[in-house]
């Protein structure tokens, strides 16, 4: 970020209502309304991929939605203020076709390369997790090669397809494994829970080059631990950062 320069920060709860002001993401200035943008926050309305419950279209204009009751201005944890250090700004949506899962692949690859291309990193809200593999291919064209991938989610997502559908939720980092879109010596699930369809889950998993934190292993090691242990495995290499709801809520 370029020291000095105007920074266009959220709309404060203390001059206009929460449930009034922009609907952007955190009431943040629109892409377009900033001069340069460090972070973009982009929906990826899609949930063509999902095997059980659908809905997951609707989940950024929810987040966005949701996001109107927070603090924005300063993080006392953490003894910063996000917003003045970093210009973030919501891009708005990627629109994806609902009836075609191949050309929605596309449209989202093309969509946040196009991003990528303009702002310093995006942060993208699903939509179900199908998004990972065109992002992860979006973010390797930016890269000029593979990037560490660190994936938080309660499921291992690297089942081969779904009644013959290569692209479903559960399937995306098998895709990614087959394009070798992530480094297989820095990639790892986090939060992995529950029971599996078989041993074989596991050892498939463990040749794509993933390394495991199973959810126990929070209450056993605590949070610095397993936080060393993410550290040392991605070390410095560029990251694409996962993260499945089911972490936290199943």
């Amino acid at each position: 970020m370029k020291k000095n320069k105007k920074i266009v920060q959220p709309v404060s709860g203390t001059k206009v209502p929460r449930f009034a002001g922009p609907s952007t993401f955190a009431r943040l200035p629109e892409l377009r309304d900033v001069e340069t943008c460090d972070v973009a926050i982009v929906g990826i309305p899609f949930d063509a991929g999902t095997s059980y419950r659908p809905g997951a279209r609707f989940g950024p204009q929810s987040i966005r939605q949701a996001s109107r009751h927070l603090r924005t201005n300063y993080h006392p944890n953490y003894d910063t203020e996000p917003f003045v250090e970093q210009q973030v700004a919501d891009a708005g949506d990627i629109t994806c076709n609902p009836f075609n899962i191949n050309e929605a692949i596309k449209q989202i690859e093309v969509g946040a390369l196009d991003l990528l291309n303009k702002v310093g990193g995006i942060i993208s809200l699903g939509g179900d997790h199908t998004i990972a593999f065109p992002l992860l291919k979006a973010v390797n064209k930016i890269n000029k090669g593979p990037v560490a991938l660190v994936h938080f989610d309660a499921h291992l997502d690297t089942w081969d397809t779904y009644f013959g559908a290569p692209y479903t939720h559960g399937t995306p980092f098998r895709r990614a494994r087959e394009e070798n879109l992530f480094l297989d010596n820095a990639s790892m699930h986090v939060g992995i829970r529950g029971p599996l369809y078989s041993r074989d889950d596991l050892k498939n998993d463990e040749s794509f080059g993933f390394k495991i934190i199973h959810c126990d292993e929070f209450q056993s090691q605590g949070i610095d631990k397993i936080v060393e242990r993410i550290r040392n495995r991605v070390g410095n290499n560029p990251l694409y950062l996962s993260i499945d709801i089911d972490v936290l809520d199943p």
